[in-house]
């Protein structure tokens, strides 16, 4: 279990959130969701240590996540990407593999195998040598699965994996996403499009500013919270089949 206990962060001196404390299960596809500038992604990075934080601890099975950093792999958002970087896809997924191999190794026959079986489940072997600047953002999106598939981690983060991409990826991506949960693993989505959170997570975050509420998608997910976390006016819009059904 990934838990995360008293974290606080502040940019400038201007707390993003305090206290937060918040548990992601093993063997669950969790979804954070919450207004722009909630502090969705800072989270994430805050739980990754890509960003400084005033206070707080995160653990994996009790242990600092920092002491098991190897076994979390993260696929950050498309626009935090340098597309005219000379990389080509295949070299992309290769990366995925240097966790494993530590410093004084380098890929080989093995990790080469490893990487086109990746890139065949992300239907992309045909784009082994392409320069990433030269994909679609769905292609591009599939690219950096295929590297998380490679690190064989036990947590997998997406930050907004979904945004700019066709249906086709979307689907191949929840198809991958849904296969490590029932492998065990914890699997952390940020996510914007609020009418697929009951299709695609098992738990939820809802966020604005700190944890409006966590746990079992069907337990958080209503109108109440929703109006808590962004406005009555969405609340009202989301759950208004729900509502009309009820009367």
């Amino acid at each position: 279990m990934l838990t995360i206990k008293n974290l606080t962060v502040a940019y400038d001196d201007t707390p993003v959130f305090t206290d937060v404390a918040v548990q992601f299960e093993a063997g669950k596809i969790t979804g954070i969701i919450g207004p722009n500038g909630a502090g969705k992604s800072t989270l994430i990075k805050a739980i990754l240590g890509l960003i400084k934080t005033q206070q707080g601890q995160v653990t994996y099975n009790q242990r600092p996540l920092k002491e098991v950093r190897k076994n979390v792999a993260y696929v950050e958002q498309r626009k935090d990407l340098d597309l005219n970087f000379p990389i080509n896809v295949l070299d992309v997924v290769l990366t995925g593999t240097y966790g494993q191999l530590g410093l004084l190794r380098n890929p080989g026959k093995v990790e080469k195998a490893a990487s086109l079986a990746a890139l065949e489940q992300v239907s992309l072997t045909a784009f082994a040598k392409r320069q990433i600047g030269q994909l679609s953002g769905g292609q591009l999106q599939r690219v950096f699965v295929a590297r998380a598939i490679v690190q064989e981690a036990d947590i997998i983060i997406l930050d907004e994996p979904f945004v700019g991409i066709d249906l086709q990826s979307e689907t191949a991506i929840m198809t991958i996403m849904k296969a490590w949960r029932d492998a065990g693993k914890t699997i952390i989505v940020v996510h914007h499009d609020l009418n697929k959170v009951t299709q695609y997570f098992d738990d939820l975050v809802i966020m604005n500013h700190g944890i409006v509420a966590y746990g079992p998608v069907e337990s958080v997910y209503h109108a109440d919270n929703m109006a808590q976390a962004f406005s009555e006016d969405l609340s009202a819009i989301l759950f208004e089949t729900d509502q009309e059904v009820a009367k």
